[in-house]
């Protein structure tokens, strides 16, 4: 191996990408770390699960709640070197500036978590917080105990419109050793994450890049001239604010400390005569007596200028952005128990500690997910032998909604191609024709042979594989999780996620009912939770211009009907003719989430939004379906 091949030289250019193992440059990273710290491990789920974990703690013992975080790799020692006492329990690891996945998310939990529960500390970017989120309702749904910080720090550019918000940088650093102190400190979990959620509220940070960054076995970009900077970049070498001449070392600090503490945009609470905190972070090739430097000129800045007292000043490397030339700075707004929780002890080894204490092995088994439950009508999870009424309903609801999402596709597709990037309907027909397949033979490979002949499971003839299970139709919750893991298993991007949180979400209000005959008012408020969960974790609301336009109509109009004592299935119907309103009605907004968000008014005001006339689509056809069914019974 070269060890220049991951950082600015020849062997990282595309010239020479037949040497370049950049597929292993994350797992590679992490047997480094764990030969060299021996508090440190990770679970042997290469190359998919890529989690980094406390050497001294099991879910089966551990009696403090778990710190938990992560993010895309590139940006070492962020996370995985934060992980110690008195820091982080585990950090989940993604490919390089790519959020991490859910199944890894959730392997991390599961290992660290006991009954005191976990804090997810989050970085405000859209992937983050869809992913984290998802492995959140999972695991509470298995009995975990989660709380979950979104950490967006950024000040470098104006508040924004929209759902995007602050993006989160290396002020994160600074909430994971609150958040890691406090839950050392033996504190609920409920007080950690507040504490995590006051700390994350007082910090604001801005950088500067002289370079771009540097990809592995990727050209380097030159976007960036002789002689330039960029202001308020981000940590994956997305552009700054601005591009500007470059300048000495204390007009740049001056700059962005004037940017991070500027009353007209007020990011962070702090005003003269308060007490901070000082980060000066390197970017990843900037050498450690320039940060010096650029610390000097901070503090002294910070006091004569702007009247504050610097009760600490952190110095290094915490968060980069692989081989970036360049710093951010930090602000962070003090009092007692913060610097109480940043003095603690801590043997994260890029806090920084030394290196001692002999080695456990170095990986340990990934946790096994708990076994199926049976499910609520007493039957193995998979298809019933016998469909009871409330199955046959169900079953024509969701054959009619994934049928309703692929005649739809071409239209989706031509209305996405206008307003985001094409592929809706492409990305909604795999998931609708998977639901289609799995109802007739689900999880093919994981049942066993004898299963069929047992009787847990009903035959169809059109399946060709040997034991065709089917979704565990008499039972609504658990076919709701199965039509989840469906969509989960084979949607790509944003949607799969939201339709994956969505079901997840659903599942879970609907098994707390514990009722073998779910009524239309548990439904109803299924439904609620779902669009509560979406709206939560992807930012969305009513007006945005997203799937819940449609849905949230729907809701509406549903709760009403059922409380008013209106007939179920009309209420259904009524509450389907809400959902297409609502999503016809799309033309007239202007979107502040998604791709949408960036196109120009006039061409939005040409179509629907896409994601918005697939939920109104199989929403309507679920309850013409459900119609249909009810009267040929009756």
């Amino acid at each position: 191996m070269y060890v220049g091949m991951y950082v600015s030289s020849p062997l990282a250019s595309g010239r020479s990408k037949h040497i370049v193992r950049e597929s292993y440059v994350v797992t590679e990273f992490i047997e480094g770390l764990v030969e060299t710290y021996p508090g440190l491990q990770y679970l042997d789920g290469f190359p998919k699960v890529k989690v980094v974990l406390r050497a001294d703690v099991s879910s089966a013992t551990y009696n403090k709640v778990a710190i938990i975080s992560g993010g895309g790799s590139g940006h070492e020692p962020a996370h995985a070197g934060f992980v110690g006492e008195g820091m982080l329990t585990a950090a989940i690891c993604g490919d390089v500036f790519a959020s991490p996945p859910v199944d890894s998310i959730l392997a991390g939990i599961r290992a660290v978590t006991g009954p005191m529960g976990c804090l997810l500390i989050v970085k405000n970017y859209t992937g983050d917080r869809l992913n984290f989120g998802l492995a959140a309702e999972q695991a509470k749904s298995e009995g975990f105990k989660v709380e979950t910080v979104i950490v967006g720090d950024d000040c470098a550019l104006p508040p924004p419109r929209g759902i995007a918000g602050r993006r989160g940088l290396a002020g994160t650093v600074l909430v994971h050793k609150v958040a890691g102190a406090a839950a050392a400190a033996g504190l609920s979990l409920l007080d950690v994450a507040t504490e995590a959620k006051h700390a994350a509220e007082m910090i604001g940070t801005m950088g500067v890049a002289l370079s771009v960054c540097t990809l592995p076995g990727q050209v380097t970009s030159d976007r960036l001239g002789p002689g330039k900077m960029e202001l308020g970049l981000g940590i994956h070498g997305e552009p700054g604010a601005a591009v500007a001449d470059l300048q000495p070392v204390d007009v740049i600090v001056s700059h962005v400390l004037k940017q991070i503490l500027s009353p007209e945009t007020n990011y962070v609470p702090i005003t003269r005569g308060n007490r901070v905190v000082l980060m000066v972070n390197g970017l990843g090739a900037t050498p450690l007596m320039e940060l010096m430097i650029a610390s000097g000129k901070a503090v002294p800045k910070l006091q004569l200028e702007h009247g504050l007292a610097v009760d600490r000043v952190y110095s290094g490397s915490f968060m980069t952005s692989l081989d970036m030339a360049g710093f951010s700075i930090t602000i962070m707004k003090s009092d007692q128990t913060v610097l109480q929780r940043l003095d603690a002890a801590t043997k994260a080894p890029c806090w920084p500690i030394g290196a001692d204490g002999s080695h456990p092995p170095s990986k340990i088994p990934v946790p096994i997910p708990p076994p199926a439950l049976a499910t609520k009508n007493g039957e193995t999870l998979g298809g019933p032998l016998q469909l009871n009424q409330q199955g046959i309903i169900l079953e024509a609801a969701i054959e009619a909604a994934a049928k309703a999402v692929i005649n739809l596709k071409d239209a989706l597709n031509e209305w996405d191609s206008k307003v985001g990037d094409g592929d809706c309907g492409s990305t909604m027909f795999k998931g609708a024709a998977t639901i289609l397949e799995d109802m007739k033979c689900l999880d093919r490979f994981s049942h066993k042979e004898e299963n069929c002949r047992m009787g847990r499971h009903r035959q169809t003839e059109d399946c060709e594989c040997e034991d065709p299970p089917s979704y565990p139709l008499n039972d609504a919750a658990e076919t709701v999780n199965e039509i989840g893991s469906s969509i989960r298993r084979v949607m790509g991007g944003t949607s799969g996620i939201i339709y994956t949180i969505f079901c997840k979400a659903a599942y879970t209000n609907l098994k707390s009912a514990s009722l073998d005959d779910i009524t239309p008012q548990n439904w109803a408020e299924a439904l609620e939770a779902s669009i509560a969960a979406v709206s939560k974790y992807g930012g969305a609301t009513a007006g945005y211009r997203t799937l819940l336009d449609a849905l949230i109509p729907a809701s509406e109009v549903l709760r009403k009907k059922l409380d008013a004592g209106e007939n179920p299935i009309t209420a259904f119907i009524h509450s389907s003719e809400a959902a297409l309103a609502g999503a016809e009605a799309t033309t007239k907004m202007q979107a502040l989430a998604g791709r949408s968000s960036y196109v120009l008014g006039e061409i939005l005001a040409a179509v629907p939004d896409p994601g918005a006339m697939a939920a109104a689509a199989w929403y309507r056809a679920a309850a013409l379906a459900v119609m249909d069914r009810c009267q040929a019974a009756s």
